[in-house]
């Protein structure tokens, strides 16, 4: 079964003797991906990616050579917090896809172990048989090897970063080869955030995959069912072959419980906020450009470092407002606030576009971003910012807040009250 005519002309010169059995059928599970490209924005909301942010899904095959794999350096486990940590928060989103024989190898339970850190930092694991099509669908740029989904992903036109790329083992007149060889390379020594931003601004489609992953896009049903229903000597039934189409991932909300610390300067001549968050970073990070800007720690309180909680300046955590377990948001926050002397506001997510913030000192603020706008939590280290700059909850509430992530602003509205 062959997606390209070139397979045939390799099969023939490796095997002549099985070239006669051979059959050009396409690729379906490419015609599945090309035919629910129109929902790329309702994937990107099933995985959690805001307005404004860019989604980074990294992938493994499964053999040693892989990025994933023994045999070099293991790149993906320790490369996946150091993304976390060197890419805000705010202005991307990190998933990762690994080969389902590397869970079946290891286990889920050595992979969720090997990947907590990164998966406390934000990172979103993603489905390796259902919804790992979705995820190429939905991503501005792929970090992987050389797999078929890093492949599939050019083929997409998402741009590509490889980070093990090995040569060996491939045939070097195979398309896959010479997409190995001129892929950009990733760096893993160096410095993350420049590398994935270069990809996104300077992406150039490589003509390979696009044009040898299936000589007959959309064509697969129709040509593999006529050959299995000839097979078996039956007639076609008389209603079109047709494939399933990719169906709607569940909702994967963000959750970062790393420790975050927040960069926060008010914009030139106004009071809009530019909010800069990193998960569990190693180093003290520096603001884009190099900016002058404010330093505070926002800590969720299912943080598994319970230690900084009582270092934390803004303490949330996510919940629905008629959950008994917190008593609502009102008690909630008046709580954390007696119990983390320290910690200046508390902030109850309430749902994607929403969360009640209470100042030290009593007032109950409610801040809605909407699902279009910036992750609440960060709404609330904005709102943290303009009050130490000097703001009072009835400015705020009568301006609104105004948050810029990365390039986007938001308008955020501001009510009092829970």
């Amino acid at each position: 079964m062959l997606s390209h005519p070139e397979q045939l002309d390799r099969l023939q010169a490796a095997c002549p003797e099985a070239a006669p059995t051979a059959v050009l059928a396409g690729d379906p599970c490419f015609d599945r991906m090309l035919a629910a490209r129109s929902y790329r924005e309702r994937f990107r909301n099933a995985f959690g990616v805001r307005r404004g942010q860019r989604f980074v899904v990294l992938n493994s095959t499964w053999n040693p050579d892989s990025l994933f794999g023994d045999a070099g350096e293991d790149v993906l486990p320790w490369l996946l917090p150091r993304l976390s940590a060197e890419l805000p928060a705010d202005e991307y989103r990190v998933a990762v896809v690994l080969h389902p024989n590397i869970w079946h190898g290891h286990g889920p339970g050595q992979i969720r172990a090997w990947l907590d850190r990164a998966r406390r930092s934000g990172l979103a694991l993603i489905d390796p048989l259902e919804d790992w099509r979705q995820a190429l669908i939905a991503a501005d740029a792929v970090i992987g090897d050389h797999g078929s989904v890093s492949y599939y992903a050019a083929a997409l036109g998402v741009p590509v970063l490889l980070g093990a790329a090995p040569e060996s083992g491939l045939d070097p007149l195979a398309p896959v080869s010479d997409f190995v060889r001129r892929a950009p390379r990733l760096d893993v020594y160096a410095p993350l955030l420049p590398q994935v931003a270069s990809l996104l601004a300077g992406h150039q489609c490589l003509a390979g995959p696009k044009e040898f992953t299936t000589s007959l896009p959309g064509e697969a049903a129709l040509r593999l069912r006529r050959l299995f229903y000839a097979l078996v000597g039956v007639s076609e039934p008389p209603w079109p072959a047709l494939l399933e189409p990719l169906p709607m991932p569940a909702y994967t909300p963000v959750s970062h419980t790393a420790p975050l610390r927040v960069l926060t300067r008010l914009l030139d001549g106004t009071d809009a906020v530019a909010v800069e968050r990193y998960a569990a970073p190693v180093y003290e990070p520096v603001a884009t450009g190099g900016a002058q800007a404010e330093a505070h720690t926002a800590v969720h309180e299912d943080t598994r470092d319970v230690s900084a909680l009582g270092l934390a300046d803004v303490i949330f955590r996510e919940g629905s407002a008629e959950d008994p377990r917190w008593g609502g948001p009102a008690r909630w926050t008046a709580e954390v606030l007696d119990m983390h002397r320290h910690c200046a506001l508390a902030a109850f997510v309430t749902g994607p576009g929403e969360c009640v913030a209470r100042i030290r000192g009593g007032e109950v603020l409610r801040l809605l971003p909407g699902p279009d706008g910036p992750d609440p939590a960060a709404c609330a280290s904005a709102l943290y910012a303009r009050l130490a700059a000097g703001s009072s909850p009835d400015e705020i509430v009568a301006q609104g807040l105004t948050v810029r992530t990365g390039r986007t602003t938001h308008l955020v509205a501001v009510t009092t009250g829970e």
